[in-house]
C-alpha cells in the first residue's frame, strides 16, 4: 500500500522494480536528517543499524528452479507448468494471502551465472541467498536480518564475487518513529562484511541517519562504487571542531577494503545525485530550507555540471503538487541530455533536456489521454529502454528496438503476461525477468538472449501456488454528477456478476496514486472469501492528469473524491450486490477515504475496515511541521473549513457503521495516534469501534503474522 505522507513528509520515492539496481534510490531516506544523538543511540541498538548478523551456511531457501531449460519456441507449453490456477485450496486462505512476498529482492551477477535474492522468512526475518544459475544448484544463505524493524532492503552485485546491500532500522523515540539506513558490502560466500556508509559517533554535532545510496559503478572495474554519503561536523570536548564537512556528498568507495575518495564535496541542502552511468556525477537535487523558519521549501531544485566539468549550474525545478517544472531521472552521456518527467499538453510525459545550459527540451514520449509515470532503464550504463503508463492496464512502449522485440516475444511466449526486466548481465546476454498477470502474482525467469532459452526460477508468492485466482475486470460507472469513474472489479472465482454477493468498495492507498489491473493480494483474498470487490479510481487518483481530474487533491476536494467512492457502492448495489452486505475497506489514504465516506454516506455501508488511516487533518499538518514539511503539507492539505469537515475524527458522530481499525506501532508515515484519536472519537459518540495494534511493524504491516491475523479478524467482522 502506498503511504499517504510520502510525498510531503519524506519525499521518499519508492524503489520500484529497478530501484535497487546500481543507480539505486536517489531520494533521501524518510525522516532521517538532523536529529539528536540520543535518538541515534536508540537506533544503534537495532540489529541492522551497524553490522548485521550473518550466517555462512547452506540452506534450502526457496524452491529454486528445478525445471529444465525451455527454448523460446516451446514456451507455449510453460503456461501449464506455472501454478496460476487449479489444485487443492488450502483451508486457511488468510495465511496464504497474508504471507509476505516470498522474494523481497533479486539481482543477477555481472556474468549472468549467479543470483542473489532476499527471502521473507518467518518471524519477520529476511535472509540473503546466493545460488548458481545452473540446474540443480543449491542456494546458500549468507546474510540474515533479525526482525521486522531492522531489515535488508535490497542487495545487488558489484562484481561476480561481491555484493552491496541496503539495510533499514526504525526506533520509537518519545512517540516519534525514526528510520536509519546503512549500505553494506559482503562477499558472495558470506565473508568480509563491511559498512560502506559513514559511521555515526558521539562526536557528531547532530545525527544524519541517511545511509546513502549507490548511484553508479565506479569507472574502474575493481569492485568500487559511486555512492552518496552523509557528512556531519564533529567535535571533541575542549577542542575546536575537528571535522567541518556537512551535508550529502558523493564518494568512490572500494567495497572490498572500505577505502574511499571524495568526488563531490557534501552540500548542506543536497538530497540526491544522478550520474551518467559512466562514473561521472551530472545532476544534484536539493531541498533548501525556507529562510530561518526551520521548514523546507516545497520546491525541489536541480543543478547540472557541464560535460567538460566545472561548477554546478541551475537546471530546473519541480513543484510537488501541480508537478510544474521538470524532474530529471536518467542522464544520457552520449547525447549530453537528461531524460525526465514534464507536463506535455496537460499530461505528464517524458522529455529530454540538454545539459549545455540552454535548457532545450525534446519530447520523447507523451499520450493525450493518460500520464506517463515510469521510465524503463536497462543495461550496465542505465540507458533508457522505454516508458510505461496505465490505460485500462499497464503498458510499455520501448524506445530501444532490440528490447522492444525481446519484450514482445517473451510476453507472447508467456501467454500474454506482463514482462518486467529486473536485471541483466554486463554483456546483456542474460536477463532476469518477472512475468505477472491479474491471476498470476509473478514468476522470475532467466532468459538467455543468445540461445533464446527461458528458464523459470522462483515464484514471487510461493504460498499461492495452485490457488485459482480471480480475473480482474475494468469497469466504468457514473458519479452523481455524471462524471465517468473507472474502477476494477474482482469477483469470486467462477462468478461473472455480483448478483446476491456481499461486496466491498476498496479505495486506493494514496491521495496521488491509483489502482491498476494486475494482482492485488487484498482484493484477491476478499474474492476468495466470496465478495465482489470494487477498486475505484476516484477523482484525485493519479494518471489522469491535473487538467481533468486532480481537483487540487483528495483532502481539499474530499467531497468530490469520496462521493465517487460512495457512488461505487451504489453502482454495486444496482448491479445486484447485496445492499445489506456492503462494506468499505481502505489502507492509509484509503483508510481515510473509507472513514470519511462513512461520514458522507452514513447509511450506505454496513461495516468499515480501515488500516493505518489518517483521521484528523489538523494533526496531519502538525505532524508534517514537526519534520520541516509544513509548506508542502499546506499545498496538499490547505487551510479552511475542510480541515474540520474533512476529518473523520471530527465527525465521528455521523458514522453509523461499526468500525474496525488496524495500525502498526512503528508507522513512520501515519502516526498511530491518528488511529487512537479516531477510536476515542467514536467511543465518545457511543459508536462501535475496535482498534488492533501490531507492535514493531510499520505502515505496510510488513509481517506475515500480522497480515494473517488481520485478514482473519476482517473476515469475522464483515457482513457475509
Amino acid at each position: 500500500m502506498e503511504n499517504v505522507l510520502g510525498s510531503f513528509i519524506c519525499d521518499d520515492r519508492a524503489c520500484a522494480s529497478r530501484g535497487a539496481t546500481m543507480q539505486g534510490c536517489r531520494s533521501p531516506d524518510c525522516r532521517s536528517m538532523r536529529i539528536t544523538n540520543a535518538i541515534a543511540k536508540e537506533l544503534e541498538k537495532a540489529p541492522l543499524t551497524g553490522i548485521p548478523i550473518y550466517e555462512s551456511r547452506t540452506g534450502a531457501g526457496m524452491n529454486f528452479g528445478k525445471m529444465a531449460f525451455f527454448s523460446l519456441s516451446a514456451m507455449a507449453l510453460l503456461a501449464a507448468m506455472v501454478p496460476v490456477s487449479g489444485g487443492a485450496q488450502e483451508a486457511d486462505n488468510a495465511a496464504r494471502f497474508g504471507a509476505l512476498e516470498s522474494i523481497a529482492g533479486i539481482s543477477l551477477s555481472p556474468d549472468g551465472r549467479q543470483l542473489a535474492y532476499i527471502e521473507n522468512a518467518a518471524g519477520g526475518k529476511r535472509r540473503l541467498f546466493v545460488v548458481d544459475t545452473t540446474e540443480g544448484a543449491k542456494p546458500r544463505a549468507i546474510l540474515s536480518s533479525g526482525s521486522t524493524d531492522s531489515r535488508l532492503s535490497w542487495c545487488n552485485w558489484v562484481t561476480n564475487a561481491r555484493l552491496t546491500c541496503k539495510t533499514h532500522a526504525r526506533v520509537n523515540y518519545a512517540g516519534d518513529i525514526y528510520g536509519a539506513s546503512s549500505v553494506i558490502a559482503i562477499d558472495s560466500d558470506g565473508g568480509n562484511l563491511l559498512t560502506l556508509s559513514n559511521k555515526r559517533n558521539d562526536r557528531s554535532l547532530y545525527t544524519d541517519l541517511r545511509g546513502g545510496s549507490i548511484i553508479d559503478r565506479a569507472p574502474s572495474d575493481d569492485g568500487s562504487v559511486l555512492m552518496t554519503r552523509s557528512y556531519v561536523p564533529e567535535t571533541d570536548i575542549g577542542t575546536n571542531i575537528t571535522k567541518r564537512l556537512a551535508g550529502l556528498g558523493v564518494d568512490v568507495v572500494d567495497t572490498v577494503t572500505g577505502l574511499s575518495r571524495r568526488v563531490e564535496n557534501p552540500a548542506p541542502n543536497a538530497t540526491g545525485y544522478i550520474s551518467d552511468g559512466y562514473g561521472r556525477v551530472r545532476i544534484m537535487e536539493t531541498a533548501p530550507p525556507a529562510g530561518a523558519t526551520g521548514q523546507y521549501d516545497p520546491i525541489t531544485r536541480y543543478y547540472f555540471r557541464p560535460q567538460e566539468g566545472g561548477d554546478w549550474r541551475p537546471l530546473t525545478q519541480l513543484e510537488p503538487v501541480s508537478r510544474d517544472g521538470f524532474q530529471p531521472a536518467i542522464v544520457d552521456a552520449a547525447t549530453n541530455r537528461v531524460y525526465g518527467f514534464k507536463k506535455i499538453n496537460g499530461r505528464t510525459g517524458v522529455a529530454a533536456m540538454a545539459l549545455d545550459g540552454t535548457g532545450d527540451l525534446t519530447t520523447i514520449f507523451a499520450r493525450p489521454d493518460v500520464d506517463v509515470d515510469e521510465m524503463l532503464p536497462i543495461g550496465p550504463h542505465y540507458r533508457l529502454a522505454g516508458v510505461a503508463f496505465v490505460t485500462d492496464r499497464r503498458q510499455s512502449v520501448m524506445v530501444d528496438k532490440g528490447v522492444a522485440a525481446m519484450s514482445e516475444s517473451l510476453s507472447k511466449a508467456l501467454g500474454g503476461r506482463q514482462v518486467v526486466f529486473v536485471d541483466e548481465s554486463m554483456d546483456e546476454s542474460h536477463y532476469l525477468i518477472l512475468a505477472t498477470s491479474n491471476v498470476d502474482p509473478g514468476t522470475y525467469y532467466l532468459f538467455n538472449a543468445r540461445t533464446k532459452e527461458l528458464r523459470p526460477l522462483l515464484m514471487f508468492r510461493e504460498k499461492l501456488a495452485g490457488v485459482a485466482l480471480s480475473a480482474v475486470k475494468m469497469v466504468t460507472y457514473p458519479a452523481a454528477d455524471g462524471t465517468p469513474i473507472s474502477a476494477y472489479l474482482t469477483l469470486p472465482p467462477g462468478r461473472t456478476d455480483a448478483k446476491g454477493l456481499p461486496a466491498i468498495v476498496m479505495p486506493n492507498g494514496s491521495a496521488n496514486n491509483r489502482d491498476e489491473w494486475g494482482f492485488d493480494w487484498l482484493a484477491q483474498y476478499f474474492a476468495q472469501s466470496g465478495y465482489a470487490v470494487l477498486q475505484p479510481n476516484f477523482r484525485g487518483s493519479s494518471g489522469y492528469s491535473s487538467q481533468q481530474w486532480f481537483l487540487k487533491d483528495g483532502f481539499r476536494s474530499w467531497r468530490a473524491a469520496l462521493g465517487d467512492v460512495a457512488d461505487g457502492g451504489r453502482w454495486l448495489a444496482a448491479e445486484g450486490a447485496d445492499a445489506q452486505k456492503l462494506s468499505l475497506v481502505g489502507w492509509s489514504f484509503g483508510g481515510y477515504a473509507a472513514l470519511q465516506t462513512g461520514v458522507l454516506a452514513p447509511d450506505l455501508f454496513k461495516a468499515i475496515v480501515t488500516i493505518a488511516p489518517v483521521t484528523d487533518l489538523a494533526r496531519l499538518k502538525e505532524f508534517a511541521a514537526d519534520y520541516g514539511r509544513s509548506r508542502t503539507a499546506q499545498l496538499y492539505i490547505g487551510s479552511g473549513p475542510h480541515i474540520r469537515e474533512g476529518s473523520p475524527a471530527q465527525n465521528a458522530g455521523a458514522i453509523n457503521a461499526p468500525v474496525l481499525i488496524f495500525h502498526g506501532t512503528m508507522d513512520q508515515y501515519v502516526n498511530i495516534e491518528q488511529s487512537r484519536v479516531m477510536r476515542g472519537a467514536l467511543k465518545g459518540k457511543g459508536k462501535s469501534v475496535e482498534l488492533v495494534e501490531y507492535p514493531d511493524v510499520g505502515n505496510n504491516l510488513e509481517s506475515s503474522e500480522a497480515r494473517t491475523d488481520m485478514l482473519r479478524r476482517i473476515s469475522a467482522f464483515l457482513p457475509h
